[in-house]
């Protein structure tokens, strides 16, 4: 009999939103949704593998909350909650993009120089 899972702490939640913002910043988010939907039936294990390369990764990117992050992969609810996270966030982003192309026309349809 499996035990629920506890909630994601918000210092967590916070961790997983700010990954996903910077993945939408990069444009990487269909590659980022990928390899998360991909990892996601051996999640423990791509957890470790992270753990691995943890030197090389952090000699080349300062990222604090690595340890935080890698263990909470082990979790398929978290990876659940990243991929949505990451759908959210580039769609406000595509949003926010369309409503600036919007309001940079002019009203007679045609577009500013």
């Amino acid at each position: 009999m499996a035990s629920e899972l506890p909630p994601i702490s918000l210092e967590d939640q916070a961790l997983l939103e700010r990954l996903a913002t910077r993945v939408v910043e990069l444009h990487m988010e269909v590659p980022a949704i990928l390899a998360l939907e991909t990892a996601k039936p051996v999640t423990v294990i791509a957890s470790q593998a992270l753990i691995f390369f943890e030197p090389m990764i952090q000699s080349l990117f300062r990222f604090s909350d690595y340890r935080r992050f890698t263990a909470l992969l082990e979790r398929r609810d978290v990876m659940e909650s990243l991929i949505r996270l990451i759908e959210q966030q580039a769609e406000r982003d595509r949003a926010r993009r369309d409503e600036t192309r919007r309001a940079a026309r002019t009203p007679d349809g045609g577009r500013r120089g």
